[in-house]
């Protein structure tokens, strides 16, 4: 195979299968039993993830009151917390979900064109 000195032959570029992005949410909230706060939190945060995830999330809500030592695993300092654990990197927002724009930059997600 020759080659033209005048054009140098340019690395291959990588497969896109090579890099591993997953389109799967995986998230969790931590909730203080049924306070007013903790219930804004879980409708807002479904709301948000019907609308922009549909479909490509899991949503595990976490009662800290019911499962207290799961508070120190997660170090969790402040309720509700959601903790976005897929895709990476790892994100936590704190509060009650209420500020749409805030959680969408929080998660990395985009409006819809």
């Amino acid at each position: 195979m020759k080659t033209n000195p005048a054009r140098p032959e340019q690395p291959k570029a990588k497969k896109a299968s090579l890099k591993v992005v997953s389109s799967r949410y995986i998230l969790k909230l931590y909730v203080a039993g049924q306070s007013p706060k903790s219930a804004n939190a879980i409708v807002n945060i479904k709301k948000i993830c019907e609308e922009y995830l549909q479909g490509r999330y899991e949503l595990e809500v976490i009662d800290l009151y019911q499962q207290p030592q799961l508070a120190q695993g997660e170090q969790i300092i402040a309720l509700p917390t959601l903790i976005k654990k897929l895709p990476i990197p790892l994100r936590r927002i704190i509060g009650d979900m209420s500020n749409t724009e805030r959680v969408l930059v929080g998660l990395d997600i985009r409006k819809k064109a």
